[in-house]
């Protein structure tokens, strides 16, 4: 069940499908996803002002002007796809539920997870550049 119109949200998730980002309706989907090998950003997206004006701005500017890639980017839709929303944040290893979370996996394991503190109050650039610091981190190939 939904909790906005998707006439709402629609341009909330056209602003992630632009750059690339598959859609993750159901749990099949999240789970077929998020064990396929190589690395994978998963953004949880939300209606919130903070996605609006951090979380999706920074993580395409993360993809964008930083460069980061990824071999997979999924996304779901908290307050819409609640059933996909709830079997990703399974994923999660405990970490409480939060509107917008960014998790980048390497084959299929968790190694960063950015929660709503990390983008509350944090300019999309700031948010860039702490995405980018988890994926040189965990993801970087050594």
């Amino acid at each position: 069940m939904s909790n906005y119109p998707e006439e709402m949200v629609a341009p909330m998730r056209e602003e992630l499908v632009r750059v690339g980002f598959e859609q993750l309706l159901s749990p099949a989907q999240v789970d077929a996803a998020l064990q396929r090998p190589g690395r994978t950003l998963l953004l949880v997206n939300s209606v919130c002002g903070c996605a609006a004006a951090g979380a999706r701005p920074g993580v395409n500017q993360a993809l964008g002007s930083l460069g980061l890639k990824f071999d997979h980017l999924v996304t779901v839709f908290a307050g819409m796809e609640s059933a996909a929303t709830a079997q990703a944040r399974e994923y999660f290893e405990g970490a409480q539920p939060t509107s917008p979370q960014a998790a980048l996996f390497k084959d299929g394991q968790l190694v960063h997870l950015m929660q709503r503190q990390d983008f509350l109050g944090r300019s999309p650039e700031e948010i860039a550049a702490a995405l980018a610091q988890g994926y040189h981190k965990a993801l970087a190939v050594g």
